[in-house]
C-alpha cells in the first residue's frame, strides 16, 4: 500500500510589483505626521489652534481664508506676524495639514514618477 504525501494548496504567484497604497488616506496621515508643519507651506495647512496662557483658543481656519481670495503669501506674514506680536500671550500652537488636499497634489505627481517602474 503506497502513501501518497498530501499536497500542498497551491499559493498564488505574489506579484513582483511594488505595490504603494499611497491614495489610503491613513497611510498619507502616517506619511505626513512626519511633516515638520511650520515649514509646511500654507497652502497644505488645513488650520492653525492657538490656545492663550488665560485658556482662550483661536482658530484660524487657513483653507477658508485661502478660498475667500486672501492671498497666500501675505496671509502667511500676517500670520507670523501675529503669532510674533502675542508671543507673550501663547501657550501653544498646533498645525493641522490638509491630509487630503496633499494627496490630491501629489498623488498626480506620484503617479506619474511610478509609472514607468
Amino acid at each position: 500500500m503506497s502513501q501518497q504525501k498530501p499536497q500542498k494548496p497551491k499559493q498564488p504567484r505574489k506579484s513582483k510589483r511594488l505595490k504603494l497604497l499611497i491614495t489610503e488616506r491613513d497611510k498619507w496621515k502616517e506619511i505626513l505626521a512626519q511633516v515638520d508643519t511650520p515649514e509646511a507651506p500654507l497652502s497644505v495647512i488645513h488650520k492653525i489652534d492657538i490656545e492663550l496662557i488665560d485658556g482662550t483658543k483661536v482658530d484660524i481656519n487657513v483653507q477658508e481664508l485661502l478660498a475667500e481670495g486672501y492671498d497666500e503669501f501675505e496671509l502667511e506674514e500676517a500670520i507670523n506676524e501675529r503669532l510674533d506680536a502675542n508671543d507673550h500671550l501663547i501657550k501653544d500652537v498646533s498645525f493641522f495639514i490638509d491630509t487630503e488636499h496633499v494627496a490630491n497634489t501629489v498623488q498626480p505627481i506620484t503617479n506619474s514618477i511610478l509609472k514607468n517602474l
